[in-house]
């Protein structure tokens, strides 16, 4: 009797392995680092649940997007987060009550900002910006830019990673 566990390829190991830093970005960039283990452990709980019923049909990278993102949603609406930012803002002794509308000043400033973050992508070397604008705003996986663009993922990762080193470099004013 053959007493080896039979390892599956898409197992929830390889997911935290392979998108466990892009599951921490969303969390942090949605929900803060606020609860950020609860919120973790819930969506690589959700996606082990739900592994059986996922479809492998190269959309990986994005149904786990999803479930981290609609965790996070969720998270935000649950009475709990509620509770703790009404407690967080007592603690702040009403600290300032101003008011949270759109100012001029405050569009002013978002519109210089976006202005200055598209002229930052506007300024990248083609293949650089090709690659950020199909992962970052169309949110295309690795291999869907890898067989857009004709070159392998790794040299889509390549080009990710400087096109995001050199927009670092040119809006660190804004970080």
């Amino acid at each position: 009797m053959n007493n080896s566990v039979k390892k599956d390829p898409m197992g929830i190991d390889t997911i935290i392995k392979s998108y466990g830093q892009n599951i921490r970005n969303i969390i942090t960039s949605i929900a803060g680092s606020r609860n950020f283990q609860d919120i973790q452990q819930e969506v690589y709980i959700k996606i082990w649940k739900n592994l059986p019923r996922y479809r492998n049909n190269g959309k990986l990278h994005g149904w786990v997007k999803k479930i981290t993102v609609n965790t996070c949603k969720d998270h935000l609406k649950s009475k709990q987060f509620n509770q703790d930012k009404v407690t967080e803002y007592e603690e702040d002794n009403l600290i300032s009550l101003k008011d949270k509308k759109t100012t001029p000043d405050k569009l002013l400033l978002y519109n210089e900002r976006q202005q200055k973050i598209i002229k930052a992508i506007e300024s990248l070397k083609p293949k650089l910006k090709e690659v950020i604008i199909l992962y970052d705003i169309e949110e295309m996986t690795y291999e869907e830019i890898s067989a857009k663009v004709k070159c392998p993922a790794g040299t889509v990762k390549s080009r990710l990673f400087n096109a995001r080193k050199q927009l670092q470099k040119e809006l660190t004013d804004l970080i």
